[in-house]
């Protein structure tokens, strides 16, 4: 099985961690973003979307870092990251959903990219953008946690699961651009929780070969 990633990627960052918690080995495949070699030929040929990560197993590709870990989920074995009652799967992905279609698209490399070349921002306005949308979203994700009420160690008590491969990185991504989230204790207090586990602390953006 063959891992196109990025170490930075937090697309990627979600499905290192649950390749790691399910114990499946990887060959990862690094796509250096910011060099664009995403756009190139050789990759487009593997991913058409030109967009990572792309995980090859066997003849087959997938896209999409969520489908990508549900298929995980479904046809290997090892811990699950879905449970089993229709309503509480629904709730991971909601939460999942919340991070990968609300917040991470406004704060993705060619959404920064675009809103600095095309309103002439400089790093600083591109900062203001970011943090803005992450108080945002984290707002959100707060009131999705204490309204549910389902938490506990992790998004969805004490299990491990997609939500939780979605929450990390977004407080990594979070992290690097130095936001301030001391609004939201109850994603902290899941994201303390989960870099105590070795599938995550593992799987970090420091961790990976293309980091260095």
């Amino acid at each position: 099985m063959k891992l196109y990633t990025f170490f930075r990627s937090s697309a990627s960052f979600r499905v290192r961690i649950a390749l790691n918690y399910k114990g499946i080995a990887y060959e990862p495949a690094a796509v250096n973003l910011p060099k664009g070699e995403q756009g190139e030929a050789g990759f487009r040929a593997v991913n058409p979307q030109a967009l990572v990560p792309a995980l090859v197993d066997g003849a087959n590709t997938l896209t999409q870092s969520l489908a990508i870990i549900e298929y995980l989920d479904e046809a290997h074995p090892g811990p699950k990251l879905l449970p089993a009652a229709p309503l509480d799967r629904a709730y991971v992905r909601a939460f999942s959903q919340l991070i990968a279609c609300e917040i991470h698209p406004l704060n993705n490399l060619r959404t920064l990219k675009y809103v600095k070349r095309t309103y002439q921002l400089d790093d600083e306005g591109v900062n203001s953008w970011y943090r803005h949308w992450i108080a945002e979203g984290f707002a959100l994700m707060e009131a999705f946690l204490l309204k549910e009420a389902k938490h506990g160690r992790h998004v969805f008590r004490d299990q491990v699961t997609m939500a939780d491969c979605c929450l990390v990185p977004q407080v990594f991504n979070a992290q690097r651009y130095n936001c301030d989230l001391s609004a939201y204790p109850t994603v902290m207090r899941i994201f303390d929780a989960c870099m105590q586990l070795e599938p995550f602390i593992s799987a970090q953006p420091s961790k990976q070969p293309d980091a260095a």
